[in-house]
């Protein structure tokens, strides 16, 4: 017995075709829509086998053209005994398809459409092709919102890194048992030092600027009675990553450090995977993704998180402080990854 698989703008095209071909005996296996790489020989691809009475005066096979669409054929060995009850089946779907009925329900590739939706929304395709042999999205990448005792933001310029740290103080600096202190060592930027400053007069939390690492390390260990301990860092882009370096050796090798990566979730996967790798010096211990806001497509998140075994922190939705930050939670992110629209709110726990 063998197996043919027949490519047509319509299953009722293929299955013309097939009994022109091959005879009345051929048995209708299988009808789905056709895969991303071959959906150019035709929208459906639908399997007939053959029996063996069937194949003794064998028809040669062509490429045919139905209503614009080209066919191909396909030959493989296999079929059970039991091919005999899928038979009656499929022949019980077609007569509905040539009856006029109500249309058939195109048995489908497991999980053929939840694959390309995860595809579109910019999964890894090794993960799609995972989650569409039967894996759990969820079980793909993980994540951590537990803070640190010393937390330090570092990413590129730009991605929000200052307005994060002031959410995470006023989260968990405020419920601190005891008081929390802001370091900054962005040196670079003035306007953020001054910034920082001023939220955490507003906070009632204790503020100090360094200008060197050597100056950073002296403060953690200046202020470890504190509670919490929150440190931003200059946003260093390809080329001033150079002069990030002695910062970078200090935060990878002190311990205590939590180091969450802050990356923007709408960059554009290519280069969120190229930031990730510049970062790479610092040891970040999480990914913190920004701008949920700004984007639909949630894919490159897991992507990364999966690649790098980097668990997600949070996730900034916003400017509003505190609000616009929650703790990441598997279920809301691969919900919007598989099209599912959670409510933030509901999905995302606040944790102390």
């Amino acid at each position: 017995m063998r197996l043919k698989s027949y490519f047509s703008g319509t299953v009722e095209a293929a299955i013309e075709l097939a009994h022109k071909e091959l005879g009345e005996d051929a048995l209708l296996v299988n009808a789905r829509p056709s895969t991303p790489e071959t959906r150019s020989l035709g929208a459906y691809e639908v399997v007939f086998g053959v029996p063996p009475k069937a194949e003794a005066e064998p028809k040669p096979e062509s490429a045919t053209t139905i209503a614009n669409a080209p066919v191909r054929s396909l030959t493989t060995e296999a079929l059970a005994q039991d091919i005999r009850q899928l038979r009656r089946d499929m022949e019980r779907m077609a007569k509905v398809l040539h009856g006029g009925g109500l249309p058939m329900p195109l048995p489908q590739a497991p999980g053929s459409d939840l694959q390309r939706l995860l595809l579109e929304n910019e999964l890894d395709p090794d993960l799609a092709r995972q989650v569409a042999e039967g894996a759990v999205l969820e079980d793909l990448f993980a994540v951590d919102a537990t803070p640190g005792r010393v937390m330090a933001l570092v990413g590129p310029p730009g991605v929000g890194k200052t307005t994060t740290l002031a959410k995470l103080a006023a989260r968990f600096g405020l419920r601190s048992r005891k008081p929390a202190y802001i370091l900054s060592a962005d040196v670079y930027r003035i306007a953020a030092v001054e910034q920082l400053r001023s939220l955490a007069a507003i906070l009632g939390i204790g503020f100090d600027a360094v200008e060197t690492p050597v100056a950073l390390g002296q403060a953690i260990e200046e202020h470890r009675a504190k509670d919490r301990i929150f440190i931003d860092t200059p946003g260093l882009d390809a080329a001033g990553m150079p002069d990030g370096e002695e910062l970078a050796r200090l935060i990878a090798t002190h311990t205590e450090i939590d180091t969450h990566l802050v990356l923007p979730a709408s960059m554009k996967p290519d280069d969120l995977s190229r930031a990730i790798d510049r970062y790479e010096m610092f040891r970040p211990k999480k990914l913190l993704f920004t701008r949920l806001d700004e984007t639909e497509r949630y894919g490159a998140l897991i992507n990364e998180a999966s690649r790098r075994s980097l668990p997600i922190s949070f996730l900034g939705t916003g400017q509003q402080i505190p609000d616009d930050l929650e703790p990441a939670t598997r279920e809301f992110i691969a919900g919007r990854v598989r099209g599912e629209t959670p409510q933030p709110g509901r999905a995302l726990g606040v944790t102390a």
